[in-house]
Formats: C-alpha cells, sequence, structure tokens
C-alpha cells in the first residue's frame, strides 16, 4: 500500500510506551473515522506491524524501550528506508535533534515533527497526519529552530582546518594547551593561536560566564 495515495479513512499504527497517551491516540483517530491497525509500546513492535499490516502513517514516540533515548526515530528511519510509502509522524514532547536531523535528511517527504505539549487542537493534529500519509511535510516551529542549529553549528566545524580540527578534538579530552603541544609536537604558542581561531570561527567571544574551551568541546561532541 502506498502512503501516499489517501483513500479516505486512514489506517494508522502507533508507538507509544505511555498507555494512557496511547489509549487516547487510539480513540481520537478512532472517533474521527480512522482506523487503528496497531497500538504499541516499543519500536520493534512497530517495526513488525508496519511489515504486516502497511498502514497509511505511523505515529512515533522518541523515547520508547529498552533504553528510552532515540528508539522512535530510529524506527522511523527504518521505516522510510524499508516502506518508503508510509508516512511517519514522530509525536514527542523531546526534540532529539542529531536523529531527527538524519531522518528528514534521508526521505523527500511523507514525514513530520510535532511537539506533544504545542498540539492545541485536534482537527489540526488530524490535518497534520493527513498530511504526512499524503508525502508531506510536517513540522513544528521548534523542531524547525533546533535544526537549524544543528545546521549552522555543523557549518562552523566545517570551516576549521585540518589542525585545528585536532586541537579541538584534544580539547574534547580535557587537554591544556601544554599537553596538546607535547601531543602535536608544536609549540604553546601556535597552540594558542589555533585555539583564538577556533574559538573565533565558533562565534566564541570571551566572556567572564562561559567557559570557552568546555561550549568549543561540546560543539564538537555534538558535530
Amino acid at each position: 500500500m502506498n502512503g501516499h495515495e489517501e483513500p479516505g479513512p486512514l489506517r494508522v499504527a502507533i508507538a507509544e510506551d505511555a498507555a494512557i497517551m496511547r489509549d487516547g491516540l487510539t480513540q481520537t483517530l478512532t472517533r474521527r473515522g480512522h482506523h487503528v491497525v496497531a497500538a504499541v509500546a516499543d519500536g520493534d513492535s512497530l517495526l513488525r506491524a508496519v511489515s504486516e499490516l502497511q498502514p497509511h502513517v505511523a505515529i512515533i514516540d522518541v523515547r520508547m524501550p529498552p533504553t528510552h533515548r532515540d528508539e522512535g526515530l530510529r524506527a522511523a528511519q527504518a521505516i522510510k528506508r524499508d516502506h518508503p510509502g508510509v508516512g511517519v509522524l514522530v509525536f514527542s514532547q523531546y526534540i532529539e535533534t542529531r536523529s531527527a536531523a538524519e531522518l528528514f535528511a534521508g526521505t523527500g517527504g511523507g514525514v513530520g515533527y510535532l511537539l506533544k505539549d504545542r498540539v492545541a487542537d485536534v482537527g489540526d493534529f488530524i490535518e497534520a497526519i493527513r498530511q504526512v500519509a499524503r508525502g508531506g511535510t510536517v513540522l513544528d516551529p521548534d523542531v524547525v529552530a533546533h535544526l537549524l542549529n544543528v545546521s549552522r553549528r555543523a557549518d562552523a566545524l566545517s570551516a576549521l582546518t585540518p589542525r585545528e580540527r585536532e586541537v579541538l578534538s584534544l580539547i574534547a579530552q580535557g587537554r591544556s594547551n601544554m599537553a596538546i603541544a607535547e601531543t602535536l609536537v608544536i609549540s604553546p604558542g601556535v597552540v594558542e593561536k589555533h585555539v583564538a581561531s577556533i574559538f573565533a570561527k565558533l562565534g566564541l567571544l570571551p566572556s567572564d560566564n562561559d567557559n570557552r574551551r568546555v561550549i568549543a568541546a561540546m560543539k564538537f561532541l555534538q558535530s
């Protein structure tokens, strides 16, 4: 079944480990005339349901068993890879930017990401599901902002020279300038110049409140 061909009532699979939320979504969709073909609590069960039942769209929470990290987004990626005609709507209270960026980068459409606490109108929510089922894209503004920040961070890191990336990698390991100089067999003065250039390219201006080495290290580790 191609999720981009919407025949009327939608066939929906739900993956949500919170039983009350799962039942609430099921009742909401059923009252609106749609068919919930599966309502499960983990990503593996969702993947089996999608493979067997071929819904138009899957509504997926981000954090589910066993680790409660980004299982939902990983399941969404697997669905878009193996069943590209099935739309996926991530519906969560969390924004996992790295996995979300990978999900949206790897598909041409039929994907959405909405935050639970920002969906105030059931009609709008149902329309978002329909749009994803038709092959469209639906994004919460907060998710867009986070993804743009990820993009800007990646652009900034791409401006670093190979040597600067080596220095930043050692900063992320907690090395001092002297230790970096010894590791790379360069003078401490050269290290200081590299560090200053890294801070400038990452837009880290001097501040009494921020530890620029820590912030730079975090940017590197998140890239």
